[in-house]
């Protein structure tokens, strides 16, 4: 099936060339990066541009289990199931690989972002690993603007020194920072400790 696709088709001959598991794992980790790219630019474009009405649920305390932007999570679900049904179905191991390194972002996506920062899954772990520390602040103060203008760090896996994303979140100005008590005490935490810094 796959070389009477590839030969309907010399463009796209490659995506139907028989990879190994090596390339095929090599191929999945470079579409983790890839999508690390797509979910900053879509984070700050799309959920933060035209589909705030979807992701401003996840700015604003949650009433249930689930919120609008949970959405997000199924949209990209969608071609990783697809690539891994076509890619296991018909034997063509490129999109099997590409579609499992989407699956393997959207795992890493869920722990970091849902189970680590938002505590979806409740737990009481409080992480050590200098990482791990700093991606939980820098989603913390992405979500210390009110407002879909003046956020920062948008990334899910990358997370940029926190001193460098406070200096920007006060330098911008366009967003309204939360006046509540435990936002008060995030930006203090940025400020007295040096563990943070990393």
């Amino acid at each position: 099936m796959s070389t009477d696709l590839a030969a309907r088709y010399p463009m796209l001959a490659p995506m139907f060339a028989d990879i190994g598991w090596i390339e095929g794992i090599v191929i999945a980790l470079l579409v983790v990066g890839v999508m690390e790219v797509v979910a900053i630019v879509s984070h700050k474009y799309v959920m933060h541009g035209f589909l705030w009405s979807l992701h401003k649920s996840h700015h604003e305390p949650r009433t249930g289990r689930f919120e609008k932007n949970d959405w997000f999570g199924v949209a990209g679900a969608i071609p990783s199931m697809v690539l891994l049904l076509i890619g296991t179905h018909f034997g063509l191991h490129m999109f099997t690989a590409i579609g499992a390194g989407i699956t393997a972002y959207g795992a890493i996506y869920f722990f970091l972002h849902d189970i680590l920062v938002h505590r979806r899954i409740k737990h009481s772990w409080n992480p050590q690993f200098p990482y791990l520390k700093r991606v939980v602040q820098a989603h913390r103060l992405h979500h210390v603007v009110e407002t879909k203008e003046g956020a920062v760090s948008f990334g899910f896996i990358y997370a940029p020194p926190i001193r460098a994303l406070k200096a920007q979140l006060t330098s911008d100005g366009r967003g309204r920072i939360r006046a509540s008590a435990k936002m008060k005490a995030e930006m203090g935490m940025i400020d007295n400790a040096e563990h943070w810094a990393r």
